[in-house]
């Protein structure tokens, strides 16, 4: 029986190299799982909420890594000298794809999203406001700079590879937002969720309008308040 065995290779995916003795790089090491984490957060949402906002956003996403994809083998620039990672460096795939959500969700709170005026608060829920909305864009922009940056720092991508990548998807997150409007504005979008498939699968376009957890937590606290109602009849 032969003691020879074929070489193991390592799953990339989630795979990052960092200097053990510094810090900084260990939490940059953690900042190269978000996109991986982000995808898990896109397909809990859609499956959870239904919303076709959401599934309109990861469609964009998608359409995004498949820019870079194509980008990395159209521009051909290899990573870094002290290279850790396999693959083309131009432009930054983890760069483009953060940059894509953050800016994505910027134009949907601050452009899209058309909450209640916090005035018009009801007894369990008050909508965001303009500048609670402004400080979520803010951290999701920072976020996706704290993600590009750690690139660098663990020697993965040049400044300019990163630069790139950031900039490729901003303008995706814009080209995409205006492509959504215009499927929103001529109809289409309505059209799509009366199809027998969509009504299936309880596909709904509320989150324009209303919070995420807003309807669930109404129901909850509906009944709750009910529930005590009923003890003090009780007693």
């Amino acid at each position: 029986m032969s003691d020879d065995f074929a070489p193991l290779a390592s799953l990339s995916l989630t795979h990052v190299h960092y200097d053990p003795t510094d810090p900084l790089s260990y939490l940059c090491a953690w900042l190269a799982l978000i996109p991986q984490g982000l995808c898990v957060v896109y397909a809990t949402l859609i499956w959870s909420t239904r919303e076709a906002e959401v599934a309109l956003l990861f469609a964009g996403q998608l359409a995004c890594e498949a820019l870079n994809f194509a980008l990395k083998r159209l521009i051909k620039e290899e990573r870094p000298r002290r290279m850790n990672g396999k693959g083309y460096g131009m432009p930054s795939s983890h760069a483009q794809f953060v940059a894509y959500f953050a800016v994505s969700v910027a134009l949907f709170l601050l452009l899209r999203h058309r909450p209640p005026h916090p005035r018009a608060r009801r007894r369990n829920h008050t909508p965001m406001g303009l500048p609670e909305r402004a400080a979520w864009s803010a951290l999701a922009l920072a976020m996706a700079a704290a993600v590009a940056w750690s690139r660098v720092y663990l020697n993965y991508h040049t400044e300019k590879q990163v630069l790139v990548g950031a900039a490729a998807g901003t303008v995706s997150a814009v080209g995409w937002f205006v492509i959504t409007t215009i499927v929103r504005r001529s109809g289409w979008l309505a059209w799509a969720l009366e199809n027998p498939v969509a009504k299936f699968l309880r596909v709904r376009d509320l989150v324009v309008e209303e919070d995420l957890c807003q309807a669930g937590w109404e129901k909850w606290d509906d009944k709750m308040t009910a529930l005590k109602a009923q003890e003090k009849k009780k007693r």
